[in-house]
């Protein structure tokens, strides 16, 4: 297990700055989501860290060992990272068990060095090790492509958006059983992806790069709940911002006086409030509750297991979205009350 230490790191391209001074600590042993959209570097920063790229400032510092930094520019292979690409990037005239191997000393790929460990730990039968990768579903491929990073046992795994080939079903399946070999293999690992849903359940911790900056570095549960900018609210999955003022610290809006979350901006005066589609609550006409405001149901969208609605305030022009389990979807037109709970955060205008 190794601690990932980055500092200071800049990288351009024909003079277009890529990345911005990213300052970013991966502890020993936890796995850190890489979170962005296309364009943030994600893939830039991936590079850099493993020896692709040269950057052009800063440092890198793998298990207290300085990779990168001024006039030094160890080589990928020096580097002792694991790397899992998309799509796996499995050898097609090897067996599972030559891919496994491929990376090691002679010697060892001759004895097939560890292969029933380490398909038993990605949690595939050792019976597979004969087999063409092509014989096997494009997730057992991405558990191969782990197994053939773990092998030569290095101090940092970087995986480059494993899963964004797979099915959606394939997809939760292949990442909880990747994410269950990282813990056991004790890894520090990276994980650079777009998609929100990976990010949070897998990240121990989710970093957040924006246009070659890291805007916040947090706990899943910190993100989603307290993002640091509006944008960045907008960005994490799906936020209700509305325009309201900051007194006597509560949040004052069409929605009435919401407690702000730990941390929240208290000073007095104009801000919008963020809240999620969930911290809605659907009530029937006739409930009673303290705040309950009463709405018209103006547009549905089902997704199964949950559904989207816009609602429209019958105090005011205002509409907002809200979110609930598909088994209590409302009709278009249908009258309800609703009320907000939980805390919400705001940001100053």
């Amino acid at each position: 297990m190794s601690t990932l230490h980055i500092s200071g790191l800049q990288k351009a391209f024909d003079g277009h700055p890529v990345l911005h001074g990213i300052d970013l600590t991966v502890k020993s042993g936890s796995l850190v989501a890489l979170l962005g959209p296309s364009g943030s570097g994600k893939t830039t920063l991936l590079r850099v860290l493993c020896g692709f790229e040269r950057a052009d400032a800063g440092t890198v510092e793998i298990a207290g060992r300085r990779v990168a930094g001024p006039n030094l520019h160890l080589p990928a292979e020096q580097r002792q990272i694991g790397y899992v690409p998309q799509e796996g990037a499995l050898f097609p005239h090897l067996t599972v068990a030559q891919n496994i191997v491929f990376g090691l000393p002679r010697a060892q790929r001759r004895s097939h060095h560890r292969v029933a460990e380490l398909l038993e730990l990605v949690g595939l039968p050792q019976s597979y090790a004969m087999r063409a990768p092509q014989q096997l579903s494009g997730g057992q491929q991405q558990r191969v492509a782990l197994a053939r990073a773990l092998a030569p046992s290095p101090g940092l795994v970087m995986l480059d958006e494993p899963f964004s080939s797979l099915d959606a079903a394939l997809r939760v399946e292949t990442r909880e059983a990747v994410a269950r070999a990282l813990a056991a293999a004790g890894a520090t690992a990276v994980l650079v992806t777009h998609d929100q849903a990976e990010a949070l359940s897998l990240g121990h911790e989710v970093a957040v790069l924006w246009r070659g900056r890291l805007l916040q570095t947090a706990t899943p549960q910190t993100l989603y709940r307290r993002p640091a900018t509006r944008e960045l609210a907008a960005f994490i999955g799906e936020a209700v911002l509305l325009p309201g003022h900051v007194e006597n610290g509560c949040a004052h809006c069409v929605l009435g006086a919401l407690p702000l979350a730990d941390g929240a901006h208290r000073v007095d005066g104009p801000v919008d409030v963020m809240l999620r589609p969930e911290q809605i609550d659907l009530l029937r006409p006739t409930d009673e509750r303290d705040g309950a405001l009463d709405a018209l149901v103006d547009d549905v969208t089902f997704q199964g297991q949950d559904a989207a609605l816009t609602l429209h305030l019958l105090s005011s022009p205002d509409t907002v979205r809200a979110r609930v389990p598909g088994y209590r979807t409302p009709r278009r037109g249908e009258r309800v009350r609703l009320a907000v709970s939980g805390r919400v955060s705001v940001y100053p205008r």
